[in-house]
């Protein structure tokens, strides 16, 4: 799966790293529901370094299309609950 994360560029995720992010989205999107300003900027931290660490970076030619797109790590809570998806920000 091609993943970008905005103003960073795009990675290269394998399919066995889905669960973890998948868990990972899951307490992004619970914070959020929450209201919870403190938790939310350390889950889409937390999910944004995850990605980085279990992704393969893309070379910045690449004409991949992105299979998913991820708020930058500064995002706003507002700007984040309106790019969430019926299953969050990553599918499955």
């Amino acid at each position: 799966m091609i993943v970008r994360i905005m103003g960073e560029g795009q990675v290269q995720i394998a399919p066995e790293d889905l669960d973890v992010l998948n868990a990972l989205d899951g307490r992004l999107e619970a914070a959020i529901e929450s209201g919870d300003e403190g938790a939310f900027r350390g889950c889409l931290h937390d999910l944004l370094d995850k990605i980085r660490h279990v992704g393969r970076p893309l070379p910045d030619d690449s004409l991949e299309s992105s299979e998913l797109i991820l708020p930058p790590a500064d995002a706003s809570m507002d700007e984040v609950r309106e790019m969430l998806g019926d299953e969050g920000l990553i599918p499955g």
